[in-house]
């Protein structure tokens, strides 16, 4: 178990550190803002992947709440940008 723990979070550490490089070299706004959706996907998955590993449920609300929030960020950017595309 613990070499897949190892993997998974190498794994996760490489996605984090590419998707910091997107957001620093980002084109356009949109590609940051998609950059940093996935780095709460990232960060969420970690989350996870550390309270399977444990066998601990208590980061369950935390995860919830980041999930929520990383829904509302990609809303409210795609409305943004659908707003200002249309003018």
């Amino acid at each position: 178990m613990t070499v897949i723990a190892v993997i998974v979070t190498a794994l996760l550490v490489a996605a984090g550190g590419l998707t910091l490089v997107r957001i620093i070299r980002g084109p356009s706004i949109l590609d940051r803002a998609v950059a940093t959706d996935v780095l709460l996907a990232v960060a969420v998955a970690a989350i996870a992947t550390e309270a399977a590993y444990s066998r601990d449920a208590t980061a369950l609300p935390v995860l919830v709440v980041l999930a929520l929030v990383g829904f509302v960020g990609s809303v409210s950017v795609a409305r943004f940008a659908s707003r200002r595309s249309s003018k």
